[in-house]
């Protein structure tokens, strides 16, 4: 679907155009439990005491959940263990993806402001360009030329989601929209969010991921930016305010064939497809609930 498509028709001011998803066939179920699901971890004991540590917790699972559908499986032990990210590709997606885990949560105050300029932070993160905290080695990842960091893709320049050597097939393999496109539409989606919207989070989190994940903008690392866009949204919205839920592992969970299905009903544009998406990642949300419940389980057994 695109929402912000850039040839559209100028919305009629007041128009929201996300609320219409919110009541697809099978949407609004979807909506009540994720709903219902977070406001049962929330209600966990643990939670009133030591939901920081339930956060950090979440939080390393997401980038493992994250690297894992960008091509790095690596068990969240090995996640949590190691310090070096260099170049090989697997470690650096997994590198990656942990810096775009703790950038995230810095980032909601922007978000409702300049999402382009949040998405732009994010993908320099994301390729550890000078700035973040990426620890001492603040270069761009190898194969990340710097210039192309932290901005949108211009007319031919390449697309790969890892670089570095032996970089894993992409997940998504749809055509790319040229750049002046992505521009358009990138212009269109931060209207949306600027402008606010009654949809649920749900909704327009899924809209949010499922737009750049068809966009694409940048040269490297889109799919983490757009799962981490999906994670400011959740969080953002209220939601998920301690950030204790992480989608990441539900998609991972689900699988990238389950990932990729989805998101091709995204592509779609159709009531049918969007539903489905929007129904995927409410099911992403609820295994990501389903992981942290058992982190307080553990917390309170005093086994972890």
């Amino acid at each position: 679907m695109s929402t912000t498509a850039p040839n559209a028709s100028p919305a009629p001011r007041g128009h929201d155009p996300l609320a219409a998803l919110g009541s697809l066939p099978g949407v609004p179920d979807a909506v009540d439990s994720v709903r219902k699901a977070v406001d049962r971890v929330y209600g966990h004991r643990v939670m009133r005491r030591r939901s920081n540590e339930v956060t950090s917790e979440a939080a390393l699972r997401a980038a493992r959940g994250s690297a894992a559908l960008s091509g790095a499986d690596w068990a969240l032990e090995e996640v949590r263990r190691r310090s070096d990210f260099g170049a090989a590709a697997d470690a650096l997606t997994v590198g990656a993806a942990l810096r775009l885990t703790a950038e995230a949560g810095q980032l909601l105050s922007i978000w409702r402001q300049s999402p382009v300029r949040v998405l732009a932070r994010l993908h320099l993160v994301a390729a550890g360009g000078a700035g973040t905290r990426a620890g001492a080695d603040t270069a761009p990842a190898a194969g990340v030329a710097g210039e192309t960091v932290g901005r949108p893709r211009l007319a031919g320049e390449p697309v790969v989601e890892t670089p570095g050597p032996e970089s894993p097939k992409p997940l998504i393999e749809a055509p790319l929209p040229p750049a002046d496109e992505v521009a358009g539409r990138l212009d269109g989606l931060s209207e949306l969010v600027i402008a606010g919207s009654s949809a649920p989070a749900l909704v327009t989190a899924a809209v949010v991921h499922g737009e750049l994940l068809a966009l694409r903008p940048f040269g490297s690392y889109n799919g983490m930016v757009a799962r981490a866009a999906e994670r400011i949204v959740l969080v953002g919205s209220g939601l998920d305010p301690k950030s204790i839920c992480p989608s990441e592992v539900g998609h991972a969970e689900l699988g990238r064939a389950a990932y990729m299905a989805a998101f091709d009903g995204y592509l779609s544009g159709t009531p049918h497809g969007m539903a489905a998406w929007i129904a995927h990642c409410g099911r992403a949300v609820e295994l990501g609930v389903r992981e942290s419940t058992a982190v307080c389980e553990a917390l309170q057994r005093g086994a972890a």
